[in-house]
This record gives structure tokens, C-alpha cells and sequence, in this order.
């Protein structure tokens, strides 16, 4: 009976991306901490995680990054000025987002080169085990966390996953797209893989949402990956390696919620919307308002 794989305890965050889409507001503030409704974007991936059974979160940031690191940290002014102002259902909020001591981990990525090359900074505390890998900057909103659904099929599949989700076939161009044996699957094999292929050459319309399962395996690859496309270490050529030189299977899991590019002005803008009128505290009012608005 073969072995069950590794159970999937860490997650990658990478966040040292400049953010330079929402300058002027991300000259002082990363933009990983700019707010869905009363959250900070990466809140909502952190939660995803930990709603997923992570139990170490790594986050490779850059400079000017430290106000991620300190939200996940305690106040004690705040605090202690919550409790003896006995705002406790402000205070257990907060208390209640905090990773246990340990938990978290951060590391720098000293120069911006690339995606791949932000995960290869993770590799000594990764260690070698397999891990997850979220990008913050797509909110994936769905019945069930996106994390929890791909865990679940890498405990039946083992190897490599990645979260997928359809766009238009005359889009396919704008992103990375995986050829899969069946499409319309919640899990197939993946036959290949292309970033942003030129118009009508997609192998599929399924594009790569932002999660992944990986195999330590990657960071040797990465170490040895020459730069590409923009000039930067790119994950999907370190992902092709691992699949067709060390032949490692990879599997798409496909999403069926909706996914927000919170690094775009339009997708930030629709998930505070979307989020917001799932809040019973302030659905009915935000609701008026865009009808107002709209009139």
C-alpha cells in the first residue's frame, strides 16, 4: 500500500511585491495591508490558510515591509487600552487573527527578482517538506476556503497542485494556463503548463489562480533557474522542470468561486464591495448607498 503524503504544515506568503498599481497609497503602506472592508488583504489569505490546517506561515517580505510583521505581532499600549476600556469583543477580535508564538516566520527578499525567486528565499524555513504557496494579492472567495479543497485532493493525489479557474478564451493570453487531461474536472492532471501563451495557442482556458502545493524538490531548481521572462526568476519555468525532468506529477484543482485580484484598482474595489454585503452589520446601509449611487 503506497505511503500517504506529507501532511502539508507550512505556507508561503510572498509579500515584498512594491505594489507600484496603487501609488500613491502604497508609497508608506504595503499593499498587502490595505483594507477588505476591516481587514488587511493578507488577513483574508492568512485566514484561508490557517481555515486550511496551517500551522507555520512564512512570509518572505522587502524593506519597508515591517508593519506586516507588527500586525502579526501583539500591541500591548492597544491592548491593554482595549481591556480597561472593556472593549472586549474589539479586543478578543484581535487576539483571536494572532499566530501562536512561533508560528510565524519572516524572511527578507533582499532585490525584486521575481516570484520564483521570492519562494527560494522561503527554502531554509521550509525546510524539506512540502509546502503551500499564496499569493495575496487574489482573494479567493468561494463556499470553502480554496487552500482546504486543494489539501484534501494533495492527501488523495501527493505530488504537486495547483488551484485553476476558467477565464475567457480570448483572455488566455493575460495569464499562466495549464493543459489538463479533463477541463471540466474539480481534479485532473495537468499535461503542461505556459505563461501567457499568444493568442489561440492555449492549451486550455483554465489560468492559474495564485495557490499552489509544492514539493521541496523546487528550490533546488529555482537555485539553478536562469532569469525570463522581465528578467526575473519565474516559478512556472522551475514548475515545468520539476514536472518534465524529475517527472513529478502535477494536478489542477479547479476553483468555482470568485476570485479578486486585489492587486488591481477594479478587483480591490469589488471585493470590498463583495465583502461588505456579506456583513449583517453594515449590508443594509452599504447596500442604499450603491443604490444610491447607481441611480
Amino acid at each position: 500500500m503506497p505511503a500517504s503524503p506529507s501532511r502539508i504544515r507550512k505556507a508561503v506568503f510572498p509579500v515584498a511585491g512594491l505594489g507600484t498599481r496603487f501609488l500613491p497609497a502604497t508609497k508608506a503602506v504595503p499593499k498587502e495591508m490595505l483594507t477588505v472592508v476591516d481587514r488587511p488583504v493578507i488577513q483574508h489569505v492568512v485566514d484561508e490558510a490557517r481555515a486550511a490546517g496551517i500551522e507555520h506561515f512564512v512570509f518572505v517580505t522587502g524593506r519597508n515591509k515591517a508593519v506586516i510583521e507588527d500586525h502579526f505581532d501583539i500591541q500591548y499600549e492597544l491592548e491593554r487600552t482595549l481591556a480597561e476600556r472593556k472593549k472586549t469583543k474589539e479586543l478578543e477580535a484581535l487576539m483571536s487573527d494572532l499566530p501562536v508564538a512561533g508560528q510565524a516566520s519572516f524572511t527578507r527578499q533582499q532585490a525584486p527578482l521575481g516570484l520564483g525567486h521570492a519562494v527560494w528565499c522561503a527554502r531554509d524555513i521550509v525546510g524539506d517538506e512540502p509546502f503551500a504557496l499564496l499569493l495575496p494579492d487574489m482573494l479567493h472567495h468561494g463556499a470553502t476556503p480554496c487552500l482546504k479543497d486543494m489539501i484534501e485532493a494533495y492527501a488523495a493525489t501527493g505530488g504537486n497542485l495547483i488551484a485553476v479557474a476558467p477565464v475567457p478564451d480570448d483572455q488566455t493570453h493575460q495569464y499562466g494556463i495549464v493543459g489538463v487531461t479533463d477541463r471540466e474536472a474539480k481534479v485532473a492532471t495537468i499535461t503542461g503548463m505556459v505563461e501567457k501563451p499568444p493568442k489561440g495557442t492555449a492549451p486550455s482556458n483554465l489560468h492559474i489562480t495564485g495557490r499552489y502545493i509544492l514539493q521541496p524538490e523546487i528550490f533546488d531548481l529555482l537555485a539553478k533557474q536562469e532569469k525570463g521572462a522581465g528578467g526575473e526568476i519565474q516559478l512556472t519555468d522551475s514548475m515545468i522542470r520539476l514536472m518534465s525532468d524529475l517527472k513529478q506529477s502535477f494536478h489542477a484543482v479547479r476553483f468555482d468561486g470568485t476570485i479578486y485580484d486585489c492587486g488591481s484598482k477594479v478587483g480591490f474595489l469589488a471585493a470590498n464591495v463583495a465583502y461588505g454585503l456579506e456583513r449583517s452589520d453594515i449590508a443594509p446601509a452599504l447596500r442604499a448607498e450603491i443604490e444610491r449611487l447607481l441611480k
